[in-house]
């Protein structure tokens, strides 16, 4: 019997990784500014931590939220290792295609994400990408709301200090 749960539960993890997998790359791209490499890192990291948390889900409400909280948590460890800001010379990093209307504005928009901290970056995902509230975001990067609402306002106008008139050269094509 023991040996059928943990098979059964080795499924729904296998169901549960394939449904959000995607979503999680989504994401993690944005948090990397474009680094697919990095964000494939990040979520293979990711859904191992939850796989390994998996028997003991039960006790989580949410968790798709809860794996989107790993990621980023995930995210800003990674930021903080030394080696992290290592980028290898001598060739263009590889970029994630894209099929939209936009590429030029795609591009924009992921080099100003670039340009922001790794902790602004993290805000704007969660609670403009992932669409989450100031509390969760909070939560999942272990600060305060009024960290989140100082982060939020200050990331958002330095990505307008970046965009500046491009951003709206790029919208009117």
């Amino acid at each position: 019997m023991p040996g059928r749960q943990r098979q059964s539960r080795a499924e729904e993890f296998m169901e549960f990784a394939a449904g959000r997998a995607n979503h999680l790359f989504r994401s993690a791209c944005l948090l990397t500014s474009g680094d697919v490499h990095l964000a494939e890192d990040l979520v293979q990291e990711t859904l191992g931590r939850m796989y390994a948390l998996w028997g003991r889900m039960a006790r989580i409400d949410n968790p798709a939220g809860y794996a989107q909280t790993v990621l980023v948590r995930t995210f800003l460890t990674h930021r903080r290792r030394r080696s992290a800001t290592e980028r290898p010379l001598g060739e263009l990093p590889d970029r994630a295609e894209y099929s939209g209307e936009d590429p030029a504005l795609r591009l924009a928009l992921l080099d100003a994400l670039a340009r922001l901290a790794p902790k602004d970056r993290a805000v704007v995902v969660l609670r403009y990408w992932e669409d989450r509230s100031v509390e969760e975001t909070a939560d999942a990067m272990h600060v305060s709301s009024a960290a989140v609402r100082t982060r939020s306002v200050r990331a958002l106008a330095k990505l307008r200090e970046h965009l500046g008139a491009s951003l709206a050269e790029l919208s009117a094509h």
